[in-house]
């Protein structure tokens, strides 16, 4: 079993940046990739980057490379994602997800999930 809480999100101006938190606890919660999953309002969810426990495998979708910066830190049982130069686009609530393969990401069906943090960017 693994429980993840996400923490971080809020209102942020157009331009700015965020870093969200993800505390994964549990006896399996080494047993997975980490990531994380966004939906925005009306739409379906979005695979935005995972990454090991040791930090030295990371992965992004085409789509999201460039302005988010995933991370873990291994002691902590946390992982962290940077959003840089936030647009409104970014507004979504985003999900911290482990998965055992790094498809799960890409189809959106990771075995555990957290409650997910809303990140609103507006002026």
């Amino acid at each position: 079993q693994v429980h993840l809480v996400e923490s971080g999100g809020g209102l942020v101006p157009p331009g700015g940046s965020l870093t969200l938190s993800c505390t994964a606890s549990g006896s399996a919660r080494k047993d997975y990739i980490m990531g994380w999953v966004r939906q925005p309002p009306g739409k379906e969810r979005e695979f935005v980057a995972a990454v090991s426990w040791n930090g030295h495998g990371t992965y992004y979708p085409p789509a999201m490379e460039g302005r988010f910066t995933i991370s873990s830190d291994n002691d902590a049982d946390k992982i962290y994602l940077r959003i840089d130069n936030l647009t409104p686009e970014d507004t979504a609530t985003y999900y911290c997800a482990a998965g055992s393969y790094l498809y799960r990401f890409r189809n959106r069906d990771c075995e555990y999930w957290g409650q997910g943090t809303q990140v609103t960017v507006s002026s």
